[in-house]
């Protein structure tokens, strides 16, 4: 969640940097990002401990000092955040130093490549479930590969039982309405 209120003076600080740098401003997921001749470069954004800038190809930044972090580690593959916890931490001269090599960059084409697509084993719960609704089977097979995945992978992380049923309840209206789990973000 965004905490824009609490971090304000120190985003727009923030803003005025990237506004120096030669991007287009759009809004795409209700926030501001910038981009290159139609590319994501970089966004910023307010959390509840931290304030962040974003680069969305930063897995290539060099990162020379060593300020760039994943926001999921070992699930974010090309992102990468440059966190701050105070307004002191903000050093133009680097941000734009960052800002202007995340650009050369997109300008080379660098993009991580997308893994080869793997089937997930259905989870026993929603086998059993999908076994007794022909309804929601019908929709199930219907959903892509990938749509498929998202619902199986968001089943088999919960830990508990009873956070796998709620789950489960959950996304079987998603599923009858043929939309992937994620979809309300693209």
């Amino acid at each position: 969640m965004q905490s824009t209120e609490k971090w304000s003076e120190e985003l727009e600080i923030i803003a005025s940097i990237v506004h120096k740098a030669p991007l287009e401003k759009t809004t795409k997921w209700g926030s501001d990002v910038f981009t290159f001749n139609g590319k994501n470069v970089i966004s910023y954004g307010g959390f509840k401990n931290f304030f962040s800038l974003w680069f969305y190809n930063g897995v290539f930044l060099e990162d020379k000092y060593n300020v760039l972090v994943a926001a999921s580690e070992g699930r974010t593959k090309s992102l990468r955040q440059w966190r701050f916890t105070s307004r002191e931490e903000i050093d133009e001269k680097k941000i734009l130093e960052y800002i202007r090599e995340a650009i050369e960059i997109e300008k080379k084409g660098l993009k991580i490549k997308p893994e080869k697509f793997t089937a997930v084993p259905l989870p026993e719960l929603l086998s059993d479930t999908l076994k007794k609704d022909n309804a929601l089977q019908s929709g199930f097979d219907k959903l892509t590969p990938g749509r498929q995945k998202e619902y199986i992978l968001y089943l088999n992380e919960a830990k508990q039982e009873a956070t796998k049923r709620n789950r489960l309840e959950k996304i079987i209206p998603l599923i009858l309405q043929g939309t992937g789990l994620n979809d309300k973000y693209k």
